[in-house]
């Protein structure tokens, strides 16, 4: 087997509030494939977010290691944690962050002015079928629509991994489904290794593998022996 793009081993993250130790994560041990798409399953507060935003570089972790290919991402100084995100990682959010006062097309490029070998603004949006909605500003389009342009801006600099926390969770099926359709589509045909954070588990049947989180802990870990397509999941 091939190195793992991410491995994360004895996991540990407490957050303190005076006297009080909360623990989000608890010894968690973590491969992800390249070009695997791997949804993360569990309630509120069972550490998803917490492992997402650690394998991001946007939080650090209390103890144990993460491993980005070779290196070793946990002993990363701030500077070396912002290169990386820039460089590797593209980020999509529930809500949108998306700038008002821009159209779909200039949301997008600003990434791409920042990025080594970007995609064109237009290929992006065209990726996740907005070709059409390029000049309109996020007040012109819709939730599903808004999500989607946000997915063109994190692939537009060509990252290595998507991280996703609850990239339908503001949506109704129906448009929820377009927004998997993207991700689908760009983990097909980028390669681009995925981790998506839901509470809906409808959605784990796109996946290749799914974990189940459970008290900061991986309850589970299962295979998709036969992947669905985004318009045959059962929400």
């Amino acid at each position: 087997m091939e190195m793992p793009i991410f491995s994360a081993r004895s996991l540990t993250k407490v957050y303190r509030s005076g006297e009080v130790e909360v623990f989000a994560l608890r010894g968690v041990d973590l491969d992800l494939q390249e070009g695997e798409m791997a949804v993360l399953l569990g309630p509120s507060g069972s550490g998803k977010s917490t492992l997402l935003n650690i394998l991001g570089g946007l939080d650090h972790a209390t103890s144990g290691t993460v491993r980005f290919r070779d290196e070793e991402l946990t002993a990363y100084s701030e500077r070396h944690l912002t290169r990386f995100r820039r460089e590797h990682v593209g980020f999509v959010f529930q809500f949108y962050n998306l700038i008002p006062s821009l159209t779909a097309w200039e949301n997008v490029a600003l990434v791409t002015e920042i990025s080594a070998a970007p995609m064109k603004p237009e290929e992006a949006l065209e990726m996740v079928g907005l070709k059409d909605r390029m000049t309109h500003f996020p007040a012109q389009l819709s939730g599903g629509e808004q999500q989607r342009v946000a997915i063109a801006r994190a692939i537009a600099k060509r990252p290595e991994v998507m991280l996703c926390d609850e990239p339908t969770g503001a949506l109704d099926s129906k448009t929820g489904i377009l927004v998997l359709e993207a991700l689908w589509r760009i983990n097909a045909e980028l390669e681009t290794t995925m981790a998506i954070i839901t509470h809906n588990a409808g959605i784990r049947q796109i996946a290749h593998r799914v974990f189940t989180f459970r008290d900061g802990r991986i309850a589970e870990a299962e295979v998709n022996e036969r992947r669905a397509k985004p318009a045959e999941v059962n929400w």
